[in-house]
């Protein structure tokens, strides 16, 4: 959205225990791959848990099912069953749940979250979400700005967010990197970091790039600026790459190009091992995104605040491109005005991935009414759409637009135990998160102020302390 990011409130506090981070530069002998490094790796670790059965409960898969006085168990960490017929374990651990006139939905995901590179309190010292120094930045990496004590990833898992991808400002026509985070207290973002789960690229279309380096009398000045800029760099990134794929083969001098993190994150998504994630408000601008990428041979995963996708959900279906929208949230620029309240409920429509997202320290703390409001806005047109299926829009298909739908986003057996237990009906403006599982762990249970992550830097009741 903007290039300020603003923030709320609050800061958290956790031990002051210091970590070390390695970061090796000796040169390698293959084309350098993430899968490869050894530094900035996920340290994250499952908190304690114990076998849960969750029963008679209104469940939402995300499967497009709805199932009634249903059942979940959750076992080491996984989903074990859903059903209306399952059996209670004989284990003495564990704990069973009577949600009655309660439901259940996989973990909320936000694909848009700047949280922990723009912590709360917003201060110019610590906004370090975008590095406005060039065009193209794709060297940067959103994880080494994120604050992991930002207070406000506690407020997003009151609200049932269980993961999310942080990313770098719009700024630029390429950002850098973007990280997936499970949604846990950690000493650093090591501990945080979603297990196998890819990276990002930020990219920008439209006023912002334009905007900000325009401004200085430098490119790009204009919309056809900005796209000289994509493909420039793309030129780069394909030599690049052929210089690694050459010395691999045997060819040149046997010496290995020199590492050139710029050019490598790009050359990551060339080979498929990092996903581009594209704001992008106009459905032209969209479409020319969609041409470079057939240019040069990759894939656009997701588009960003894609206010006008309805214009175009035929072609965002046929390309497999998801769009990550919001419900009611446009006008507050050119770009932003060509919208219409249906836009998620049509993208859905024409089959294409949509995905609502937040791109807000508050917006994600209240992302199942995000959902509501689209939902309300295709039925008005007569689209009959069900909480069902609608839940898919800020959990399974939210995962597929950040490369982990086959780990999480929906209530099927084997996934991560990534479950929200609300006290009611979660497309109801009255309903609230009332526990929240991450990996089969109680990380929030609002009726326990001991499973309420608190923060020393947050704005709390001092009587709950």
């Amino acid at each position: 959205m903007t290039i300020k990011q603003f923030s709320k409130s609050f800061l958290a506090a956790f031990t002051g225990a210091a970590f070390l981070v390695g970061c090796g530069e000796d040169e390698p002998s293959v084309h350098p791959k993430d899968s490869d490094s050894q530094a900035f790796v996920s340290q994250y670790k499952a908190h304690s848990y114990h076998p849960v059965l969750i029963k008679n409960a209104t469940i939402l898969t995300a499967t497009g099912e709805q199932i009634e006085n249903g059942s979940v168990l959750l076992a080491d960490g996984e989903i074990v069953e859903v059903g209306t017929d399952i059996d209670e374990p004989s284990d003495d651990n564990l704990e069973v749940i009577d949600a009655k006139g309660k439901w259940v939905t996989p973990g909320i995901i936000d694909v848009h979250s700047h949280l922990g590179v723009y912590p709360a309190p917003g201060v110019e010292s610590s906004a370090d979400g975008n590095e406005m120094t060039a065009p193209v930045t794709a060297d940067v990496w959103a994880e080494h700005s994120v604050w992991p004590q930002d207070p406000q990833f506690q407020l997003a898992l009151a609200g049932g967010v269980t993961s999310m991808q942080i990313l770098p400002g719009s700024a630029n026509l390429v950002g850098g990197r973007g990280v997936t985070l499970k949604n846990v207290v950690g000493r650093s973002v090591m501990d945080m970091k979603f297990p196998g789960a890819p990276y990002g690229l930020k990219m920008a279309c439209g006023e912002n790039p334009k905007r900000v380096y325009g401004g200085k009398g430098q490119a790009p000045m204009t919309r056809m600026g900005n796209v000289a800029g994509y493909r420039k760099s793309w030129i780069d990134a394909k030599e690049y790459m052929k210089s690694w794929d050459e010395y691999e083969a045997g060819m040149g001098n046997g010496k290995p190009p020199k590492r050139d993190l710029r050019l490598e994150s790009l050359a990551g998504v060339l080979r498929g091992e990092i996903l581009i994630q594209n704001h992008c408000y106009r459905a032209d601008e969209m479409m020319v995104m969609m041409e470079i990428a057939k240019e040069f041979d990759f894939k656009v995963t997701t588009f960003h605040h894609a206010v006008e996708s309805y214009k175009i959900a035929d072609k965002l279906a046929e390309n497999g491109v998801c769009s990550a929208m919001w419900s009611d949230w446009w006008g507050f620029k050119q770009e932003a005005y060509d919208m219409v309240p249906s836009n998620v409920a049509l993208v859905d429509k024409a089959g294409a991935c949509a995905v609502v997202h937040s791109d807000s320290a508050t917006v994600i703390q209240h992302l199942n009414k995000e959902a509501a409001k689209a939902m309300a806005s295709g039925n008005r047109l007569g689209m009959d759409i069900t909480p069902a299926h609608a839940i898919k829009w800020i959990t399974i298909n939210a995962a597929k637009a950040i490369g982990v739908d086959e780990q999480t986003g929906s209530l099927e057996e084997g996934k991560m135990a990534d479950v929200v237990l609300w006290d009611g009906n979660p497309f109801s403006v009255y309903t609230k998160a009332e526990k929240v599982f991450i990996d089969g762990a109680l990380m929030y249970d609002r009726n326990n102020q001991f499973k309420q992550p608190v923060s020393d830097f947050g704005l709390t009741n001092m009587n709950q302390q």
